[in-house]
């Protein structure tokens, strides 16, 4: 009688070991990496809010000094910027109104309203500031290092001071 032969089909343990070891060595170097993209996409995103408040902030003084009589408000993409009340400069106030018109919603950014008191999750602003903090990091202690802050200007013919932090990002 002849022996009939079937070709096995499947790994061996030692293919499966070699491959379980490399995934768990490719992970090993892959993790860090991930968790440094992710902190830089956060610090970009707070350069981009940078440049939103600025070019948001340069477009209303922009529409103030053109205009004759100057306005006390203008409505930006449906949101009304108020202009500054403590100096007349001709820049926006730090409201929620200025936060809508440069497109900072609140999904993807906490604000942090002006005259709020220092917590440990966030910094504290005064009566001519507000801030903005990445959602993902609000709530944490990295909301102490990862924001952006505007600063109406203190005098006249003065701009605006935007403020960058990312250390925490």
């Amino acid at each position: 009688m002849a022996r009939v032969h079937r070709k096995q089909s499947g790994f061996t343990l030692i293919e499966l070991v070699v491959v379980i070891t490399l995934m768990g060595i490719l992970a090993a170097v892959a993790l860090p990496k991930f968790f440094s993209l992710s902190s830089d996409a956060r610090a970009a995103s707070m350069r981009a809010v940078k440049g939103s408040l600025s070019s948001t902030a340069s477009m209303a003084h922009s529409k103030f000094v053109t205009s004759s009589p100057a306005p006390a408000t203008i409505v930006v993409e449906g949101a009304t910027i108020t202009f500054a009340t403590v100096v007349a400069s001709g820049y926006p106030r730090a409201d929620a109104g200025f936060a809508s018109a440069a497109g900072l919603g609140p999904t993807e950014f906490t604000q942090i309203a002006p005259g709020t008191a220092a917590t440990a999750n966030s910094p504290v602003t005064s009566a001519t500031e507000i801030a903005f903090i990445p959602a993902s990091v609000a709530g944490t202690p990295a909301g102490l290092t990862c924001f952006v802050k505007y600063t109406e200007p203190a005098a006249l013919n003065t701009a605006p001071t935007l403020a960058l932090t990312t250390a925490g990002c």
